[in-house]
């Protein structure tokens, strides 16, 4: 079982993201779950989202605290957050990060998804849209294919620019 957990912000699309993602490894003929952890937040206030993706039924519907993947879409939420706790010695985080991060362990990569989002004019109440061009750079990663990313882009918003987006943040990610 392949565990991720995506760190962001309220209003970010780190919920929805997780969503896409569980859909897009479903495309791919995978069995997958996402599950959110929030309380009563607001906007802005930090948010965790769990994504498990197998071969096989996934019977475990929890936080996961010994990811092989970490998902930063804020890298602010470092400063108050412990992102890379249990993070699996042989695993890999993403960065939304225009240069490479400080204190990053393991095998890490960044791209620019703000900017992406904000090239895309991927905006809501003034905070770029962060759910799209993250799956590109998944796919790019290999956790899912560009086209079960892109179909289920397309199957949760009609905007196009969402794809683009998403094709983008995949040219973009250097693995």
């Amino acid at each position: 079982m392949y565990e991720i957990r995506i760190h962001s912000r309220g209003g970010q699309g780190g919920v929805t993201a997780a969503k896409l993602l569980a859909l897009a490894a479903f495309r791919d003929g995978k069995h997958a779950t996402a599950c959110p952890f929030y309380g009563a937040e607001r906007r802005g206030a930090p948010v965790v989202s769990f994504v498990r993706i197998d071969d096989e039924p996934i019977k475990v519907y929890s936080q996961i605290h010994e990811p092989d993947l970490v998902i930063v879409l804020d890298t602010s939420i470092m400063d108050v957050v412990d992102v890379l706790d249990g993070l699996k010695a042989d695993g890999t985080v993403l960065l939304n990060s225009a240069h490479p991060v400080a204190g990053c362990n393991g095998t890490c990569r960044h791209v620019d998804l703000t900017g992406i989002a904000l090239a895309q004019n991927l905006v809501v109440a003034g905070s770029p849209i962060l759910n799209t061009p993250v799956l590109g750079a998944l796919a790019k990663v290999g956790i899912v294919t560009l086209p079960s990313a892109l179909q289920a882009i397309r199957e949760m918003f009609a905007d196009e620019r969402n794809v683009k987006a998403a094709e983008a943040a995949y040219e973009e990610l250097k693995v």
